[in-house]
């Protein structure tokens, strides 16, 4: 291992912080990574425990346990939680863990800013659920917070104003550290068309942080002065304009969409080439592809909105905008079934997770060309139709990439190899259960039930009850996700340098493509 390595991280907390003050005060990319990582996991459990409440009412019709307004909390909470608290600090997490290594540096540009945008984390996350123990509970209107309905009800408004605020300032603090990083970092010989497409696709979506995050800052903003200072941004009889929060809002939340997938594509860019022992294809097109749905994710924010009454125009430049980005979407997918043909696959569980990813992601990419065209759109809109996509494009999609994220980089990150049986066991779990929860919502929306209601009519009954099943499945059977972390993290059979046989021998490192970094690779217990 390079000296410059080693000093590097003794000087940064391995020092005289020991034990928890260890985690407090580091500026180590691997230590904040974890973190990152432990918080999303938590995170995404307590935003599952919110799903289970609403999938448990939804059970069958009638109000069964909880009241109206407490379910729309949930759903509310439970969007928020995932978005903000458990898909993107997991790849805030993998970023840290994986992208100065992939580019041989020997940590993050910015090490204490990295310390600080990882705490504000926690903070922002305990005073979202905060709210629900407020006088009037937390905020019902759905992740959007559309008013006027937002600005009704008890004092949780402005706090669930200020922990979007604070997880905004430590989304972009991150997305400024992963830029500089990538662009200042590098080791020698490390071109951006040499860097491995996880790092470019992360380096791209940096770039859309930085860009949306401050629009949702300010749309919040003005809710809070709404409220609380009698301004009328969005408030008729002032002479303000409630779509004008909804323009502000899916000016961030469609790039937001996609700065919760670009990472995944980097991630089954990574894996699929070392199942397959072949090198990736068509790596330029790759990144010509992620910067094309990156561009064109700021271009098409208002296919959320075909029912507010815009212009025929705007309905059909919002259509053809949207269906546009289906082709580099599909180049990738293309690129994806390209280096699995012919390869010599074996099918562990990262690239199990990974294959999956590619049919149910598409899948939930098909549902979204179909919600593009506007006419139709005004059928499917605010119905299960929407949520079943979404779901299908996020759950499938980004959470299934970090699933498979995680098995592939755990011999690297604990030094043991995790339980294949158990990961096996977990992936066609997760996989069955997924579309069993997943699917019949199509249904459901094509027959015309809302969304975020929490009673419905008797013919939506069966599908309902499928629905549910398969949600409570999928939740537990992420216990079985857990179990085998803290189980490789224990002990186990040691990993070896090559944890993946035979992909070596294709002249593929687990940072495609070469050259690799400066530093050894070594397994977790030798790097510092």
């Amino acid at each position: 291992m390079s000296s410059a390595v080693a000093t590097h991280d003794e000087h940064h907390d391995h020092g005289p912080a020991k034990g928890i003050m260890r985690w407090v005060f580091t500026t180590n990319h691997k230590d904040i990574g974890t973190l990152y990582m432990t918080t999303a996991l938590i995170m995404f459990l307590v935003g599952g425990a919110m799903a289970l409440v609403i999938r448990a009412e939804l059970f069958a019709p009638g109000m069964q346990f909880v009241d109206p307004m407490f379910f729309n909390q949930m759903t509310t909470l439970h969007a928020l939680v995932m978005v903000f608290g458990a898909v993107m600090p997991a790849f805030a997490g993998l970023a840290n863990w994986m992208i100065p290594i992939m580019i041989g540096s020997p940590d993050m540009a910015l090490p204490r800013l990295n310390n600080w945008s990882f705490w504000l984390l926690p903070f922002a996350l305990l005073l979202l659920a905060s709210t629900l123990f407020m006088e009037g509970g937390a905020p019902a209107a759905g992740w959007t917070l559309y008013p006027p309905l937002v600005l009704q009800g008890g004092a949780h408004l402005p706090f669930a104003i200020f922990s979007v605020h604070l997880l905004g300032i430590s989304s972009i603090m991150a997305a400024i550290n992963i830029i500089v990083t990538v662009f200042n970092m590098r080791a020698p010989g490390m071109t951006l068309m040499k860097m491995p497409l996880f790092v470019w696709t992360w380096g791209i979506t940096a770039f859309l942080l930085i860009a949306v995050m401050p629009v949702f800052a300010g749309a919040v903003t003005m809710l809070l002065t709404d409220k609380f200072f009698g301004t009328s941004f969005f408030n008729a009889a002032g002479g303000g304009d409630p779509v004008l929060y909804q323009h502000l809002f899916w000016f961030f939340g469609h790039p937001e969409v996609y700065i919760m997938i670009l990472p995944s594509f980097g991630v089954i860019s990574m894996i699929i080439p070392t199942f397959a022992r072949k090198p990736l294809f068509g790596y330029s097109s790759m990144v010509y592809a992620t910067a094309s749905i990156g561009l064109l994710s700021f271009v098409v924010w208002a296919h959320h909105q075909y029912t507010v009454g815009m212009p025929l125009a705007g309905e059909l430049y919002f259509t053809y905008a949207t269906m546009l980005i289906a082709v580099p979407t599909g180049v990738k997918v293309f690129n994806w079934v390209s280096t699995m043909w012919k390869g010599a696959m074996t099918f562990e569980t990262p690239m199990l997770f990974a294959i999956a990813f590619v049919v149910l992601f598409t899948m939930g990419g098909f549902t979204g060309l179909m919600m593009a065209i506007s006419p139709a759109d005004l059928q499917y809109h605010d119905t299960y139709f929407i949520v079943a996509h979404f779901h299908y494009v996020l759950v499938p999609g980004a959470v299934f990439a970090l699933f498979a994220a995680t098995y592939y980089w755990l011999p690297k990150w604990t030094g043991h190899m995790y339980d294949e049986r158990l990961g096996k066991l977990h992936f066609w779990l997760s996989t069955i259960s997924v579309n069993l929860l997943f699917f019949p919502q199509h249904f459901l929306g094509l027959a015309g039930m809302p969304r975020r209601i929490p009673d419905y009519a008797t013919q939506f009954a069966e599908f309902n009850a499928w629905s549910s099943v398969g949600a409570f499945v999928f939740g537990f059977s992420q216990l079985i996700f857990v179990y085998v972390i803290i189980k490789a993290i224990r002990g186990g059979e040691k990993a070896t340098d090559e944890v993946w046989e035979g992909a070596h021998e294709h002249g593929l490192e687990w940072t495609l493509p070469s050259p690799p970094p400066y530093h050894t690779w070594t397994t977790a217990p030798e790097i510092k």
